[in-house]
C-alpha cells in the first residue's frame, strides 16, 4: 500500500494562499503541537529500546526542539511483514526516505549510496501525530512487541 515511483524528475509545487493561510493560524498551536509528539517519541523510545528486532533511529542532539514528525525505527528482517502486521491491527506505518535510486530515473545509480540503500529496506515510520490517544499509542507498542 506504501510503495510507489517517481517515474519523471520534476518539481514538487505546494504552496497556495489557502494552504499558506491555514499555516499561519495553525503557528500559534506549534509548540504545543511538537511538545506533544515529543512526549509520543519519549513513549516510544522507553518501550521500544529494549527490543533487539528493531532500532530506533537516532534524533539530532538537539531533540529537544525537534518537531518529531517522524519517529523511525529501522527492521532488521522483514520490515514489510511487520508493517502487514501493523495494518491488519488498523495501524498505518509509513516508509519515507527510500532510496533514491529506486525510482525510475535514477535506477542506473543502484546501490551508490550504500547505507541510504541498505535502510531503504528496513525503514518504517511510525504513527506519530496530535490526534493520537494514549490508547492508540500503547496498540502500536503492543502490537509491534506481539509481532516477534
Amino acid at each position: 500500500k506504501w510503495k510507489y515511483d517517481v517515474p519523471n524528475v520534476g518539481f514538487k509545487y505546494h504552496g497556495n494562499a489557502l494552504t499558506a493561510g491555514i499555516g499561519l493560524v495553525q503557528l500559534k498551536y506549534l509548540d504545543e503541537d511538537n511538545d506533544y509528539r515529543r512526549d509520543i517519541a519519549s513513549i516510544y523510545d522507553e518501550e521500544l529500546k529494549s527490543l533487539d528486532y528493531i532500532k530506533i533511529v537516532p534524533t539530532s542532539w538537539y531533540t529537544d526542539k525537534s518537531s518529531r514528525h517522524l519517529y523511525q525505527i529501522l527492521v532488521d528482517n522483514n520490515r514489510d511483514e511487520l508493517i502487514n502486521h501493523l495494518y491488519k491491527n488498523d495501524i498505518y506505518p509509513g516508509v519515507h526516505y527510500v532510496d533514491n535510486t529506486l525510482y525510475k530515473p535514477y535506477r542506473k545509480y543502484n546501490g551508490t549510496c550504500k547505507r541510504a540503500h541498505e535502510a531503504s529496506d528496513k525503514l518504517i515510520t511510525l504513527p506519530i501525530h496530535c490526534n493520537l490517544t494514549n490508547d492508540d499509542v500503547d496498540k502500536v507498542i503492543t502490537k509491534i512487541k506481539e509481532w516477534k
